[in-house]
């Protein structure tokens, strides 16, 4: 059975909880002062990370840099 606190819906409520408290006013300081434009260099890392799992074949590795890629910071 599966535990309704471990459905995708509640991890993705998490997830937005998570990203609300660190943008709040006395949350992460980095968080707060990102633009799209201060992203660029971080997304374009992690997006070739991402593609060099895709190359690798391996679905282990790919899930660890997806999940890299939606969750780095500085």
């Amino acid at each position: 059975m599966t535990d309704v606190t471990d459905t995708a819906g509640a991890r993705f409520e998490r997830l937005l909880e998570i990203m609300r408290k660190l943008r709040a006013p006395d949350g992460c300081p980095w968080d707060r002062e990102q633009t799209h434009a201060s992203l660029r260099p971080f997304v374009l890392e992690e997006t070739y990370e991402v593609l060099e799992a895709i190359e690798s074949g391996s679905p282990a590795e790919l899930c660890e840099e997806l999940g890299d890629f939606l969750s780095w910071r500085n």
